[in-house]
């Protein structure tokens, strides 16, 4: 009986599907939880904390983590305004699709090309993590020379053998299809979350100074707190994002304009508590505030030598499994966007990008083309290491700007009066959609606000951030000019694609919302 109602549904959503002009394509196979997955996942609270954590304490100290619900009460403004669109337009590549529908043809092109370059870039950052994990758990992980440092040449080079393997793998599993990906994600998110919350309750019982997250000691270099402070913030900046991939697997969600708003906004609710609660545990139990160590090698370290032994190994495994779920996530959600750009014709090679075969219902192609670029960028550290890093850091900003774009274009519809985001909206089967209602324009009106205020913060040229050793012009203003240059080399793109013989030259969308 429940399968014939999800065939009933599913029957609905696909003419939805068509009343955008889109045929369903992709196997819809996911129901909540891996709906909820996919954003969680992205965000992988485990691996991006692991990750930056000391970047934050290293510049606010202890009392940085406050920078942390700052930036969640943000990004929830940011998210809620996602979940109404999400509720309005099911569709994949779901920035795109929304700058489009929301501005025009070409200004929806570019949030696409922005997000595609980020989730490329962020792919690999992942993927690096395993290089902080691994050799912690088990020194036979080390399978280029003694140094497990990410910073060393031998830690580098390790890093993208690790990496490349990893990437390999996720490659495989995302041709394979969905059905294997939503099971790897399923059971990658639940022990996530099991070894967070291991590691909040770990970490408390061991707790040496209560206090601690009041301080402001731990601080260098800075003339003024709340300088230091907009830096701390770089770590939650960096690490709550991706929440829109629930949205991005919109088209292969069974009930996508119900489910997929409310998952969107509870990955990153659950990502944001249970961060949260990481980083401040992390302070309070660090063996050291002052040796250098938690700014330099973040959790891994508290984790390992508090909860030294076969429990901060299974923590690590833990932490470990999450990297190569994210990993898998990133590429899922990255080619889901490529396939979109590319099923309207809108990219190179469009017709090799969008091909989804049959028997898998996943596009394959898109996610090849993915892990492919995220191994191009990953050969980038070979090279000098700050130059990675930087590229790292700078990919966020960019993710930024694509949600900025989208916050920007739903604010300018909202106040030409344009009927799309009304509270008598109803979904395919009748059910109320998503909706602010009459708190929507002010809860938009401060999600741009915050999400310029925050672009600015991240691409504003720090050497502190950027150069932290100094000596490098181009790499403090490397934000700059990556953003510069992923725009400039999307208008060569676009241009190209533009003059193709087989672009759809003018093509327009219609604003489809929930029914009125």
């Amino acid at each position: 009986m429940e399968t014939s109602i999800i065939e009933q549904e599913d029957v609905s959503e696909s003419r939805a599907l068509a009343s955008f002009g889109y045929q369903q394509q992709l196997h819809r196979k996911m129901g909540r939880f891996a709906s909820f997955a996919a954003g969680f996942s992205f965000i992988s609270v485990l691996t991006a904390v692991f990750q930056l954590a000391g970047l934050g304490f290293s510049f606010g100290g202890p009392a940085y983590v406050w920078t942390w619900p700052v930036v969640l009460g943000g990004q929830l403004l940011v998210a809620l305004c996602f979940a109404e669109l999400a509720a309005r337009y099911p569709l994949s590549g779901a920035i795109y699709q929304w700058a489009s529908r929301l501005a025009n043809p070409v200004f929806g092109w570019f949030a696409g090309w922005i997000m595609i370059i980020g989730q490329i870039v962020v792919m690999t950052s992942a993927a690096v993590a395993l290089q902080v994990v691994l050799p912690e758990i088990w020194n036979g992980f080390q399978l280029v020379g003694g140094d497990p440092s990410p910073t060393s040449s031998s830690g580098a080079h390790n890093a993208i053998l690790l990496a490349g393997i990893l990437m390999a793998l996720t490659t495989v599993v995302n041709i394979i299809g969905i059905k294997l990906m939503y099971i790897i994600n399923n059971c990658g998110v639940i022990s996530e979350i099991t070894g967070a919350v291991a590691i909040i309750i770990l970490l408390l019982v061991h707790s040496r100074r209560p206090g601690a997250v009041l301080a402001t000691t731990g601080t260098v270099g800075h003339a003024g707190y709340f300088g230091a402070l907009l830096c701390a913030s770089f770590t939650a900046a960096y690490v709550l994002v991706g929440f829109d991939s629930a949205s991005e697997m919109s088209e292969e969600t069974h009930n996508a304009r119900r489910i997929a708003p409310r998952t969107t906004l509870r990955a990153l609710s659950a990502a944001g508590v249970l961060g949260f609660g990481i980083i401040v545990v992390t302070v309070l139990a660090a063996p050291s505030l002052s040796d250098g160590r938690l700014a330099d090698e973040g959790p891994a370290y508290v984790v390992a030598t508090v909860l030294s032994g076969a429990t901060g190994k299974i923590l690590l495994i833990m932490v470990a499994i999450a990297i190569c779920v994210a990993t898998l996530a990133i590429q899922t959600a990255g080619s889901r966007m490529l396939f979109s750009m590319a099923r309207d014709r809108r990219t190179l090679f469009h017709a090799a990008l969008s091909r989804v075969p049959r028997r898998t219902g996943t596009p394959a192609t898109a996610a090849t083309a993915i892990g492919l670029g995220a191994i191009a960028v990953l050969l980038l550290n070979l090279g000098p290491q700050a130059a990675f890093v930087a590229m790292e850091s700078t990919c966020i900003i960019i993710i930024y700007l694509a949600y900025l774009m989208v916050t920007g274009a739903m604010l300018v519809t909202r106040l030409r009066g344009e009927a799309v985001f009304g509270a008598g909206a109803v979904d395919d089967h009748g059910r109320r959609a998503f909706s602010m209602g009459r708190a929507g324009l002010w809860v938009n009106v401060l999600a741009v606000g915050y999400g310029a205020a925050m672009f600015v913060n991240l691409i504003w040229p720090r050497q502190a951030i950027y150069d932290p050793q100094g000596g490098h012009w181009y790499l403090q203003y490397f934000p700059l000019m990556f953003t510069a240059g992923t725009l400039v080399v999307g208008a060569v793109i676009y241009s190209a694609v533009h003059r193709s013989p087989t672009h759809v030259h003018g093509t327009q969308w219609a604003m489809v919302p929930a029914a009125e």
